[in-house]
């Protein structure tokens, strides 16, 4: 028999080619395009929701768009945001944290009890009342693991025992005011990152990217795979940069970028980079997406769901303490009304599948902007706190059905 020659052979030749044509920016608006249509959306139903909010809150109100507006809901939208960020984290395992209002209530208490009533310093209570956050996380994923509880109810009895302890530990005065004076409240009101350093950190996303896609880029050439190209790596890293630096010098048209935004900003991309860079954020998404398969190729699932109930419920007690350094005050109404609809909200808002198995750290981000952008304009249009909840519960429920769409179309794709 004769084998065929490997510089001639038609079957290579047609995969030489189609790698070309894969190749540069036309290829990847193509690749792109293939995604969407396959029911793979990313993060394009909330830009688009973005885009169309600016637009009309901006044509009822030009005020919204106003550089210390966008300011201020910056401000607004890290406590929350915090909080959103653990939710990813219980989402992808096909679970809930029902609690974390109320635990975000009960850290904001014990900030004002432990560093106000018993005069103990501030990074004291801050630690203790995260470290109260990871021990509720350890006693969910507990039940879960010894006894098969399912979260919806382990949470909401959690829900009932930190409300009842915000209560009992505030006593009935029910509100302690923080000093308008101490670093936490002016990190949670006042303070503003300097220009300079809110350009370069402009700067570095941009920075990172092209130094990973050049690194990729050439462990793909080094293992005979195709490339993108290099266009397309310049393109996006110009694309994200010239974003980010408008963003910036918008926002120093005001008050500048502030420092607590910064903050979750930067948990944003640490999470970010565990869940998509670490042997960790792998088993998370296996066992998200089948916690059966995860067992039998050896992954630990009991550990993976402690960490991620003990990182909610830390990063839900990080949003109380941020929550009472804006409002300056401890009290009763922290955590209660809509802080647990609005974080679970935002993570599913921003993409993170409510049947597990799919999220990204960036839904935090983008959800919670989406949810703060709503609450913002409303505020600003003078109307009722009913509207705002009906919209937001629209919008969620818009988002649950594109979800839902999406695994459809991808399970459909798959079968074909």
């Amino acid at each position: 028999m004769t084998m065929p020659d490997p510089k001639t052979s038609p079957a290579l030749d047609r995969s030489d080619s189609r790698v070309r044509h894969d190749e540069g920016i036309s290829g990847a608006v193509r690749a792109f395009v293939d995604r969407v249509r396959s029911g793979d959306l990313g993060m394009l139903p909330v830009a688009v929701g973005l885009v169309l909010i600016a637009v009309v809150f901006t044509s009822l109100n030009p005020v919204f768009l106003a550089p210390n507006n966008l300011v201020n809901l910056l401000f607004d939208a890290a406590a929350i945001g915090c909080i959103s960020l653990g939710i990813v984290c219980v989402l992808m395992l096909g679970q809930i944290d029902l609690s974390v209002g109320s635990m975000s209530g009960l850290a904001s208490a014990m900030v004002g009890v432990l560093w106000i009533n018993m005069g103990l310093p501030v990074v004291v209570a801050i630690l203790a009342a995260l470290s109260a956050g990871a021990v509720m996380g350890l006693i969910y994923g507990m039940l879960l693991n010894r006894f098969g509880m399912p979260s919806f109810v382990s949470t909401l009895a959690g829900l009932l025992a930190m409300l009842g302890m915000q209560l009992y530990i505030l006593g009935p005065t029910g509100s302690i005011n923080l000093s308008y004076s101490s670093p936490l409240v002016r990190f949670g009101q006042i303070l503003i990152m300097p220009a300079w350093l809110s350009y370069a950190l402009a700067v570095v996303p941009g920075i990172v990217m092209l130094a990973q896609g050049l690194r990729t880029m050439r462990l793909r050439a080094a293992a005979n795979l195709s490339n993108a190209g290099i266009s397309v790596l310049i393109a996006k890293t110009a694309m994200l940069t010239a974003a980010l630096l408008i963003a910036v010098i918008y926002l120093n048209q005001g008050r500048g970028v502030p420092y607590m935004f910064g903050l979750f900003v930067l948990l944003v991309v640490i999470m970010n980079y565990a869940l998509t860079r670490t042997k960790w954020g792998r088993s998370m998404f296996a066992v998200g997406g089948n916690t059966e398969a995860a067992r039998r190729s050896g992954i630990n699932v009991n550990r993976i769901r402690l960490s991620a109930f003990m990182l909610c419920s830390t990063l839900a007690a990080l949003g109380g303490v941020l929550s009472a350094a804006r409002l300056a005050s401890s009290s009763q109404q922290a955590g209660t009304g809509d802080v647990n609809l609005n974080a679970i909200a935002a993570a599913v808002i921003g993409g993170t599948s409510l049947f597990g198995g799919r999220g990204s750290a960036w839904s935090a981000l983008l959800g919670i902007l989406v949810i703060q952008a709503i609450s913002n304009g409303l505020t600003l249009l003078n109307l009722s706190s009913s509207l705002r909840y009906m919209i937001t519960g629209a919008v969620l429920a818009i988002a649950v059905v594109v979800d839902s769409l999406a695994r459809q179309s991808r399970a459909s794709h798959g079968r074909a």
